[in-house]
């Protein structure tokens, strides 16, 4: 505080009277107090009001709509940031008695990326920052799909897959880069296409035709001659389609499936779709020869010598006769494949999303 000129009138009289009355001494004495008195006069000057300013602003989205309740933080250069405020119902944000000098804002909303800018602010100044346009936060999400989904997924398009939309088209994969089957898969697909009514219904017929033909004699006419050939086509079925397609190639690292080629000449697909009926995919991707098949219609049929007749028992010699048969239905199996079940099958699904 400044001394009042009475303070100073008094003061100086004092120092005159002690110069006067006890010497130098005491003279040296009185002229340091004036002089601390005076140094305490000049304290630091505080700003005013009229020196500092005020930043003010408004916060938008990209389509110029406000954005209430945005954070913003003043911060000052080679500082840690400082005040924040929220930007009001109508966008807007003010910081009052700003120090003049560089400065900061750092904005910040829910669902928006985050925003920084800066500017300088003179002593006095009501500093209005150029409109502030958020965009929004962009979330990319990665998810690490294993080998393994990618092929259940595929495998659950195969199960929905029907000729005329009714008959089974398990066994027939029409991606253009399939997955190899795990062993749990291609236990399923063969439990699916064991078990599926239709194929139960064809077994049925199968049954009654033989009746009517009286084949298998040995086992009689009537509701129990019936069910004695059902029983039997059935077993064999369920024998060939549980080896050849799901224990066999889990042991030989094979797949059982047909691949749809559907590109080339006429006759390359002719070629390629005969082929596939002694080799096949392994589950690494090669083509090698299909000893599942093979071997699963052999064995299918040794097994049936356990349930036929004696007289209908197939010898060894019948049993080859009989896998070569069923090695060349495969054959025309595949040419209709290739060529015209795709057409009778409604709903194939080619799904690029699930290659990798």
């Amino acid at each position: 505080m400044p001394l009042k000129p009475q303070n100073c009138w008094l003061k100086g009289a004092l120092v005159l009277a002690l110069s006067l009355i006890c010497g130098p001494v005491a003279q040296a004495g009185a002229q340091e107090l004036l002089q601390s008195s005076a140094a305490g006069s000049e304290l630091p000057e505080t700003p005013t009001p009229r020196m500092l300013a005020t930043i003010a602003g408004t916060v938008t989205d990209h389509d110029g709509a406000i954005v209430p309740g945005a954070k913003v933080t003043l911060g000052r250069e080679g500082q840690p940031p400082g005040r924040t405020v929220a930007t009001d119902a109508d966008g807007r944000f003010c910081f009052a008695n700003v120090t003049p000098g560089p400065f900061t804002l750092s904005i910040s909303a829910t669902g928006f990326a985050s925003q920084q800018t800066s500017g300088q602010v003179q002593a006095g100044q009501s500093y209005e920052v150029s409109a502030i346009s958020l965009t929004a936060a962009t979330a990319i999400e990665v998810q690490a799909v294993t080998q393994r989904e990618l092929a259940e997924e595929q495998v659950r398009i195969e199960e929905r897959q029907r000729v005329l939309g009714f008959i089974p088209n398990f066994y027939v994969s029409y991606e253009p880069n399939p997955m190899p089957l795990a062993p749990a898969q291609k236990f399923e697909l063969a439990w699916k296409a064991s078990f599926d009514p239709i194929n139960l219904g064809i077994t049925g017929a199968v049954a009654g035709v033989q009746q009517a033909n009286d084949d298998f004699d040995d086992y009689g006419q009537g509701s129990q001659g019936y069910a004695k050939r059902y029983a039997a086509s059935y077993a064999t079925s369920f024998a060939g389609t549980l080896l050849g397609n799901a224990v066999l190639p889990i042991l030989f690292k094979q797949d059982p499936r047909y691949f749809y080629k559907g590109t080339g000449s006429t006759r390359s697909r002719v070629l390629y779709a005969i082929a596939n009926a002694v080799i096949c995919k392994g589950d690494n991707g090669r083509w090698q020869p299909n000893y599942s098949s093979i071997l699963g219609n052999l064995a299918a049929g040794g097994i049936s010598n356990l349930y036929y007749p004696a007289a209908n028992r197939e010898g060894a010699r019948l049993t080859f006769e009989d896998a070569g048969i069923g090695i060349a239905g495969s054959a025309v199996a595949n040419v209709f494949q290739e060529f015209v079940v795709r057409r009778l099958t409604p709903h194939v699904h080619n799904s690029a999303m699930l290659n990798p």
